[in-house]
């Protein structure tokens, strides 16, 4: 999908208007707030702004402009929909494990870190880039993919996975800094995970490492090594699942990265 160029009541934007993907624009000065169906943007001091949209956003978004005068501007968005890949299968879906309380302690404190590091605020301004694959190695598992069992819906894949050999190098995709290193003690499922905020909400996540190679309030730039690939966690074989978000909006890597695959 061609990025979209547009321009409404001064407002300029420029981004794959369709589900798991982006959106950057620029305001006229003065603007006093923006949103997008309802959530405040941060503006960065020329006015540009960053949003994106959720694998299960609607297929209508309103972006709302106040001017500085007070005057408010709204144009609908198109979200365009997509054919996810959707495998249903004829076996009752298995109930988890039962956790132990050990485990249920572990997993709190872990989701709270997670948490943490994707609300923090750094300054940083990858938003802007035009990402790059953290990784060499073929998509081995689709962002979105879901598996419907016997009527029942499994969760759906939350990021995509590059098949590369235990050790492979990952770099930085965009500039960031380091906000979250689980380096000394991998975590239960994501094992070795590290999380960058790329600025104005905009997160990467990479799941499975076999070692960091960079710490928590690092600061790094595109193409920089960061991690190398692991299968630490819960993970059947080395690879790397790398994983965007924005504001809670899970988002595809696909659609950031270039060259396309």
């Amino acid at each position: 999908m061609e990025p979209t160029t547009a321009s409404v009541g001064g407002v300029q934007y420029r981004g794959r208007l369709t589900q798991g993907g982006w959106i950057r624009g620029k305001v006229p000065a003065g603007t006093r707030s923006v949103t997008l169906g309802g959530t405040p943007l941060s503006l960065a001091p020329d006015g540009s702004f960053f949003a994106a949209f959720d694998r299960d956003a609607p297929a209508s978004l309103s972006l709302a402009v106040t001017a500085a005068d007070g005057f408010s501007l709204s144009t609908a968005l198109a979200v365009a929909p997509r054919s996810w890949r959707i495998e249903s299968v004829n076996v009752a879906k298995r109930p988890g494990k039962l956790p132990d309380a050990e485990f249920k302690a572990r997993r709190a404190a872990e989701l709270a870190r997670i948490g943490a590091a994707r609300a923090r605020s750094s300054g940083a301004t990858g938003w802007l880039q035009t990402m790059a694959w953290p990784a060499a190695g073929r998509i081995s598992g689709e962002f979105g993919a879901q598996r419907i069992y016997r009527g029942e819906p499994g969760a759906y894949h939350a990021g995509i996975d590059l098949a590369a050999p235990q050790g492979a190098e990952i770099r930085a995709p965009a500039d960031g800094v380091v906000t979250l290193a689980a380096r000394d003690a991998p975590f239960t499922l994501e094992g070795h995970l590290l999380i960058l905020d790329h600025g104005m909400g905009l997160t990467s996540a990479f799941l499975h490492c076999s070692d960091l190679v960079v710490q928590e309030g690092d600061t790094v730039v595109q193409g920089q090594l960061i991690a190398h690939v692991g299968m630490t966690g819960r993970a059947t074989g080395p690879h790397l699942h790398w994983a965007l978000t924005w504001q809670g909006r899970r988002l595809d890597p696909r659609l950031f990265a270039a060259p396309a695959r």
